[in-house]
């Protein structure tokens, strides 16, 4: 398979899909604590797919050799891939308030609140919330960044497991 004009030989796809998430997992980290950018509890959600493709693709590299249990890991690391970026893209949704996050990390309307149960909203509000852009590039956020490589190393493992098939 040629990526870029890179070949990449089938067998080291897993390879490459744990590089790939460990530079997520690792680009995260480094947001939260070196830029200083607290995730909230989606961007927490959107880590554990990566974990999982390094789990498996650990896994694929060191045990499973043989073509069935390879061809399960990698069947499996793709849909890990696919739900991250299911997650990502609900997390951009909630960004871009089309339609409304979990209700530990949004922010829901105060109409008809008594000063008391306003009070008890306000204390028990997330310190980060998942409805607004910590951070973005180029006008897509963390969570559309992590959307649109997901998609991407997906399709990059449905590719392996299709040739490999072959």
């Amino acid at each position: 398979m040629k990526i870029a004009g890179i070949e990449i030989n089938d067998h080291d796809v897993p390879l490459w899909a744990m590089a790939a998430s460990a530079v997520a997992l690792l680009t995260a980290l480094a947001s939260q604590y070196l830029g200083g950018l607290a995730p909230c509890k989606l961007c927490l959600w959107q880590r554990i797919p990566h974990g999982v493709v390094l789990v498996l693709g650990v896994g694929a590299l060191l045990w499973f050799r043989g073509p069935r249990e390879r061809l399960l890991l990698t069947w499996a690391a793709a849909i890990a891939f696919a739900f991250g970026a299911g997650l990502a893209l609900y997390h951009v949704g909630v960004e871009q308030k089309w339609w409304q996050g979990p209700d530990t990390c949004t922010s829901s309307s105060t109409d008809g609140l008594s000063v008391d149960q306003l009070l008890d909203q306000i204390m028990t509000a997330p310190l980060v919330r998942c409805d607004e852009i910590a951070w973005s590039l180029m006008g897509i956020s963390m969570a559309g960044w992590n959307a649109i490589v997901s998609f991407a190393l997906a399709f990059l493992w449905v590719t392996a497991f299709k040739r490999s098939k072959a």
